[in-house]
């Protein structure tokens, strides 16, 4: 089962960010999951679109680095890093067309070879940073 819940998770990174294929989020996000993003909450496939064709449209060459993965019971917590060029307007400004690096890690619970909730954190800041005409000195 454990080893299940991991290819959950590494799929979804795989086919979602790394070689788009927007079906697989309806194959691996039950209708009734949960998926917490800092403050947002999306629920079911029909919550995270929205989410998700927003981030393709801002940074369509986005890909995601699995390093590490750990399962325990019915989770599976993913630690990641990606790197992205925004070439389109989004996080309310125009395309820089610089490149980013980022950093985040996604805990799940898995149910049924689905994903039932998630929880995720992600470097905004560091993005935003990366981004900035003259970012001046990074906060501490």
């Amino acid at each position: 089962m454990n080893e299940d819940h991991r290819k959950v998770a590494v799929r979804w990174f795989e086919e979602i960010w790394n070689h788009p294929r927007r079906e697989t989020i309806a194959e691996l996000l039950g209708p009734d999951s949960v998926l917490h993003d800092g403050p947002d909450t999306m629920r079911g496939p029909e919550g995270f679109y929205p989410f998700y064709d927003r981030l393709r449209a801002t940074f369509p060459d986005l890909h995601v680095t699995v390093e590490d993965t750990l399962v325990e019971g019915d989770k599976v917590c993913v630690r990641w890093s990606s790197r992205m060029t925004h070439t389109g307007d989004g996080l309310g400004m125009p395309a820089t067309g610089k490149s980013c690096r980022v950093t985040g890690m996604s805990l799940a619970r898995v149910e049924n070879g689905r994903i039932a909730e998630a929880w995720q954190n992600w470097d905004m800041l560091g993005l935003l940073h990366q981004l900035q005409e003259s970012p001046g000195p990074r906060p501490v």
